[in-house]
């Protein structure tokens, strides 16, 4: 390998991609495009860098497979950076394999963990975490350790174990410090910005306040009944019971959760659940139908007791009722609260991340763009959307060692 490309890859694995450029800006063969593409992508021209890796993935001859697996890795990450969640995971699968039947371990784990971060965008948490716990990330490189434990405080968030978020969060830096790689510091400290950032609001008898992670995880051990409405649930310390599916039951439950001790009328529940002006017998007869099958599910954890002028919650071994609700709560909340990130995210890309049809995505994206809460960029199957005026940068590219085979 010629000198230039060895300076223009330890350049980029220290993420300095102006310094790379300045060494393989001119040259197209397979090495030089590769080396192009990532820098491009490092200063945030993802478009420009994902046309240059399928550049060079085509000029990669056939006995240069892990050049060309690790040209597919590049171009995961930057599917991933630009929300294109429909990119073909099976060959991010494929690199991966041929990295680790070639010995490169730290490519293949960093393909790991574009797979992971992928799983946990589109809420598949049991597997991330089944597949992240299959990588010891013992005898990985200071930058690739420091990815691996971004992904570890991404879960351990998710699972509210704040805890052991806050321990994955102190070896990350650790590592990207040792890395000395700025945007994977910066990207540390924004994973950790979240922890001290309110991420739901307790309602107790009318009162409201805002939660940090680590509040909210000390309060599902409180002893508390809660009404979750992050997770459109009814908990308790040992039982969960979703009504997700069941969106009339919750906002009972809700209702009668944000009232407890006291009831909460006939007509005000009519008008919650049904969105009915005027509770007549009709919608009365409905109201006992819900809330029988209310009494149903929740049989484990409460009673739903009828009172002179309407219902009222009763927990059977919680002392008191507490509801869970998210930190905002406006029409199109899911949307904006996927946008938040600071990326650029596709229609399709949400619809796959919130479990819903493009349809139903993209009319709440024109309905926040007409209030100004939302911006596409591009057009046609290019356009993209996200909250203005927030900018971000790409996730670190990792693509250490000698890009031809070895």
């Amino acid at each position: 390998m010629d000198s230039l490309i060895t300076a223009a890859a330890r350049a980029l694995a220290a993420g300095d991609p102006l310094g790379a450029l300045k060494r393989v800006a001119l040259r197209d063969d397979a090495p030089g495009l590769a080396l192009r593409g990532i820098a491009m992508a490092q200063l945030g021209d993802l478009v420009r860098a994902k046309a240059l890796l399928r550049s060079a993935g085509r000029a990669f001859g056939s006995k240069e497979a892990v050049a060309r697996a690790r040209c597919i890795v590049a171009e995961a990450e930057i599917a991933l950076v630009s929300r294109d969640l429909g990119w073909p995971a099976k060959s991010l699968d494929a690199a991966r394999g041929t990295l680790e039947a070639h010995g490169d371990h730290v490519n293949a784990a960093h393909a790991r963990n574009l797979a992971v971060r992928r799983l946990l965008l589109i809420g598949r948490l049991d597997e991330a975490e089944r597949m992240h716990s299959e990588l010891d990330p013992a005898p990985l490189p200071s930058a690739s350790r420091a990815a691996h434990e971004l992904v570890v405080a991404g879960i351990a968030m998710r699972r509210l174990r704040i805890k052991a978020a806050r321990a994955a969060l102190d070896r990350a830096g650790h590592a990207a410090r040792q890395a000395n790689i700025p945007a994977l510091m910066a990207e540390v400290d924004s994973a950790s910005q979240m922890l001290k950032l309110p991420a739901a609001r307790l309602i107790a008898r009318d009162a409201t306040r805002p939660l940090l992670l680590e509040e909210i995880e000390g309060l599902l051990t409180s002893g508390a009944l809660i009404v979750d409405a992050c997770r459109y649930a009814v908990r308790d310390e040992t039982r969960v019971v979703s009504l997700a599916r069941r969106p009339i039951l919750f906002a009972l439950a809700r209702m009668l959760g944000e009232a407890w001790p006291a009831d909460v009328p006939r007509g005000a529940l009519v008008a919650r659940a049904f969105r009915a002006k005027h509770a007549d017998e009709s919608y009365r007869a409905r109201l006992r139908v819900e809330v029988g099958r209310l009494r149903v599910e929740l049989r484990a954890l409460a009673e739903v007791t009828a009172t002179k002028d309407g219902f009222a919650l009763a927990p059977r071994r919680a002392s008191q009722v507490l509801v869970l609700a998210p930190p905002v709560e406006e029409q199109h909340a899911a949307v904006l609260a996927f946008l938040a990130d600071g990326e650029s995210w596709s229609s399709s890309a949400l619809a796959l991340a919130l479990s819903t049809s493009a349809r139903t995505v993209q009319r709440a994206l024109d309905s926040l763009a007409a209030t100004g809460k939302v911006q596409p960029i591009g057009r046609g199957r290019a356009r993209r959307w996200m909250t203005p005026p927030a900018l971000g940068f790409p996730t670190l590219l990792l693509l250490p060692g000698p890009l031809p085979s070895d």
